[in-house]
Formats: C-alpha cells, structure tokens, sequence
C-alpha cells in the first residue's frame, strides 16, 4: 500500500507542475500494478490441488507414494506456480534422516487454461514415528514480481511409522520373581496342578472341581480352590525424559529404548499375560494442530511465506504432565495399542521418572512385573524404583548402557537398592535377551 500511495503522490504531483511524461510514466506504472494484482489473485484462486497417497500406515524402512494433481479452472493461462509440500524440518534434516524424499516435492509448473499437470514423489521411512505431510502450499505472482500470493490448498495427511518388533523367544519375567514376595490381589487364570484349600460347593461349580474326599467326610459337597498362576504379566515405565538422552547419543538412544519396550511387550503379550505400559514421553499426536482449525481458513490467501508455513506447521510447545498409559490387558489389541503408542511417543521435559513413579503407583496392578527401561539412574530415579521394591512390587530394570562406565554408573545405585538390573548397549543384545540372566543384587 506504501507503494501505492507513493506513485499517486508522484502523479498528482506531475499533473500539478504540468510535466506530462512523468504523469504519463506513472499512469503506466498504476495499470501494470493494477494489472498484476488482478493477475496474481486471479491465478492463485483458479488453482485446484490435489494430493493422494496409498496408505498412511508403514513399518520402518518402507515407502509411501504421494501424488500430486494442479488444475487451472480458469481461462486465464498461468504462468507460473510453485508447489510445496511441506513435511517437518527436523526429520528431514536429522543426522541421520528420518525420512528421505524420492522425488519432486517442491516442482514450478506452467498451467494453460482448464489445464492438469500431476507431479509424483515418494517418502521412505527410516524410523519411527508419527510425522506430518502437508499442507500443499501454493504460491504464484505476476510476471514482473511486483505481487505475490500463496495459499494453503489441502489439508494434512498424518503417517504412522510403527516400530519394529524383536523377538524374545522364551523370555519369562515372573519365573525370577522369589517366593513369597508378594501375593496375587487377583486371580487371573488358576493353576489346576496347584490345590490351594477346600470350600463349599457353589452352584454352577463342575464336577471335576468337587473335591470327593472332603464331600465324604463331611457329607456336604465341597470344591477344590486352586492357586493362580504364579506369572501375572508386566507393567512397562518407559523413562522418555529429555534429559536422560543425551544429545550425542540421539536419537540411536532413544529409538533402543522403544525397541526394547515393544519386544518386552511383544514377549510377555505371546505368553498371553496382561501386559502394560506407563511413559513420561508426549504424545506426538497431542501436538499436531487440529485440522479444524487450518479448514476454517479456508483457501488461506497471504503475502507472507513465513505467515503461512507458521499457519501450517506442527506445535513444537507442550506443557502435558500427565503419563501415556495403557492399562494392562491381554491379548493383540492390547499389544496393537501400546506399538501404536510406542510410535508417537517423544521426548519430553515435564515430567521426570521419579514423579511418574508417584503419579502410576496407583494404576499399576501389584501383581505383575514393573519393568522399568531406562537410559540414565539418578539417585532420585533408583529410590523411586527401591521404594516400589519395598511396597511389595516386583521390580526389574533393563538398562541402556553404550559402555562399560554407563553401565557400572547406571547399575551401581539400583543394585543397592536391591534390584535386578540388565544391561543393553544395542538391538542384537535383545535377541539373546532371554539367554542371559538380570545381575542380582548382592
């Protein structure tokens, strides 16, 4: 607008002093711009953007195709646009990439009238993760570069990366817990072989539970009571804090810490024992701006890049204190669930281990295992884990440790606390994970 009224100034001025050639220059330059707005938005109106991918799921080291379609629905040619799609920074630009692109993501095309052009390009994903593509982002101008417009044209697309899964064959996680330790508050499937006592027959018993020597002696049916199972599944903590993962070791830290959380719960879930998990991480999902919220914007018509890539990013800000969970249960769903959760997680700086322990005492079922995976001790971190040991949890750490000094410094102050504690330093280490006892406290 500074622009404007600049060349009316200068006109009204010309036509005042009577010089006629620059009054005839600056009536030219108010038709061009004239011109060139009317072009501008023209063009960034008529055009019509697609985008079509085969799927929105994928396991890490697969690709997912993205096509992209431009239409002119006017009858004005186009002389030029410029189609982006965007995806986020950092995963592109990690070391090393998390996601590469194969292909034209970012194309100028010319578009004659009612014209198409479709434009391909491929994502290969190289870990996990829940990323965003998209918005398409469109930006055309005239042809002197006096006026610019850009316009969000679709909407995103959210792919889910799913972890691998290591198998742990023969992995059993009560069969070291000692005896006594604790006892089961629920019985979740019972032993036949194991005979616990004698009651009185109920309706709806059946026969082969009618314990016939005590029936005889007392003249009254009575039911055999059998023990339950002595393995009552796991719970998984999952420290995803931000300062437990170094910077130097990222993200080959992090991405252990998951492999192993999911082959945990892999292995306890084949068993067909509860399995659940507790994490302090976020929830990739949580951040993503709602789709909403970039709808009621509409064709989304800007001057300024920098406005409009903001508009269609993701949240980088997240203040949760609350914990991811998934209640324990039984069974692929409830295994589908926690490798769902486990591909959205990131680290977070709300909530540190210590204050999770606290915050899930109260929803981890005292029967089963508390498996805690950890990437840094703190002496905060190993009494919470003591603390749980001495409430009658059953407590075992997996540990992931790149050498021998982690491995003495993260060890040390939980095997004092007395508990079992497993070293890992990388993913061949969980295929043999089962052939190599915990250390034992002393």
């Amino acid at each position: 607008m500074r622009w404007v009224f600049l060349v009316v100034l200068v006109l009204v001025a010309a036509v005042v002093l009577d010089l006629g050639l620059l009054a005839s220059a600056m009536l030219a330059l108010v038709g061009l711009m004239l011109i060139s707005r009317f072009l501008a938005r023209s063009w960034i109106t008529n055009i019509e953007a697609t985008r079509e991918c085969n799927r929105t799921e994928a396991e890490i080291g697969q690709s997912i195709a993205f096509v992209m379609t431009l239409r002119n629905r006017g009858r004005l040619p186009i002389a030029w646009v410029l189609v982006e799609e965007m995806l986020p920074r950092a995963a592109i630009t990690s070391r090393p990439p998390r996601i590469e692109v194969k292909g034209r993501r970012l194309a100028v095309a010319m578009l004659g009238p009612f014209g198409r052009k479709t434009l391909n390009y491929q994502l290969h994903f190289a870990m996990r993760g829940y990323y965003q593509v998209g918005p398409l982002v469109l930006e055309t101008g005239d042809l002197f570069g006096l006026h610019r417009r850009f316009r969000i044209a679709t909407d995103p697309v959210y792919v889910m990366v799913y972890p691998k899964v290591v198998p742990l064959p023969g992995y059993d996680l009560a069969s070291r817990r000692p005896i006594g330790e604790i006892r089961l508050t629920h019985r979740l499937f019972e032993d036949p072989t194991r005979i616990a006592g004698v009651r009185a027959y109920q309706t709806g018993d059946p026969l082969n539970r009618v314990h016939w020597a005590a029936t005889a002696r007392t003249g009254t049916l009575h039911s055999k009571v059998y023990d339950a199972s002595t393995i009552a599944g796991a719970t998984i903590l999952l420290d995803f804090h931000r300062d437990s993962y170094p910077a130097r070791n990222e993200p080959g830290r992090s991405e252990l810490a998951v492999t192993a959380a999911v082959a945990l719960a892999n292995a306890v879930s084949l068993t067909g024992q509860p399995i659940g998990l507790i994490t302090n991480g976020r929830d990739a999902a949580e951040r993503i701006r709602l789709r909403d919220e970039i709808a009621r914007q509409g064709p989304g018509l800007r001057a300024d890049r920098a406005a409009i890539h903001r508009t269609a990013a993701m949240r980088e800000d997240d203040d949760r204190l609350r914990p991811l969970i998934v209640p324990a249960g039984r069974g692929p769903e409830t295994f589908a669930r926690i490798r769902e959760v486990m591909a959205r997680v990131e680290l977070s700086d709300a909530l540190s281990f210590d204050r999770l322990v606290i915050e899930a005492e109260s929803r981890m079922p005292r029967d089963a295992t508390v498996v805690a995976v950890l990437a840094h001790v703190t002496p905060e971190t190993a009494a919470a884990l003591g603390r749980l040991k001495r409430q009658g949890f059953a407590v075992s750490v997996v540990l992931l440790a790149f050498d021998e000094i982690e491995r003495i410094d993260g060890a040390g102050p939980l095997i004092a606390h007395g508990l079992a504690v497993r070293a890992v330093s990388d993913e061949n280490e969980l295929h043999g994970f089962c052939e190599l006892q915990f250390v034992t406290p002393l």
